[in-house]
C-alpha cells in the first residue's frame, strides 16, 4: 500500500524528516510544505538525504512555500506543485501521512 507523507515542520527543529525517511517503502511520495521546504536548501545534510532516496519515491514540494523561502536551486528530482496538483496527488496513493 502506498502512502504520501506530508512533512510541514522545519527539518533542523525536530526529527520529523528523519523518522519519515526511515520509514518510506517503495513507492511512497514524500511532500514537503512550509518549513519542510528547508529541507532543500543546498549544502545541507536534510538535502543529500533526500537525494539519496530511491527513485521510486516520490519527492514533491510545494511551490508557492518555496518561493516564500527564495529557494531555487532544487534537485532536479524535485516535482514543484501548486494548490489544485497537491490535492490530485493525494489521490494517487492509497494512504496520506501527516507528520504534525
Amino acid at each position: 500500500m502506498t502512502t504520501l507523507h506530508l512533512l510541514s515542520h522545519s527539518p533542523f527543529s525536530d526529527s520529523r524528516l528523519t523518522s519519515c525517511l526511515r520509514l518510506l517503502n517503495l513507492r511512497d511520495g514524500v511532500l514537503l510544505s512550509g518549513d519542510a521546504v528547508y529541507a532543500l536548501q543546498a549544502g545541507t545534510a536534510q538535502r543529500q538525504a533526500l537525494e539519496l532516496l530511491p527513485d521510486a519515491i516520490g519527492l514533491y514540494a510545494l511551490e508557492e512555500d518555496l518561493h516564500a523561502r527564495a529557494i531555487r536551486d532544487l534537485p532536479a528530482r524535485v516535482r514543484c506543485l501548486d494548490y489544485p496538483a497537491f490535492v490530485e496527488l493525494t489521490l494517487r496513493y492509497a494512504k496520506v501521512n501527516s507528520w504534525l
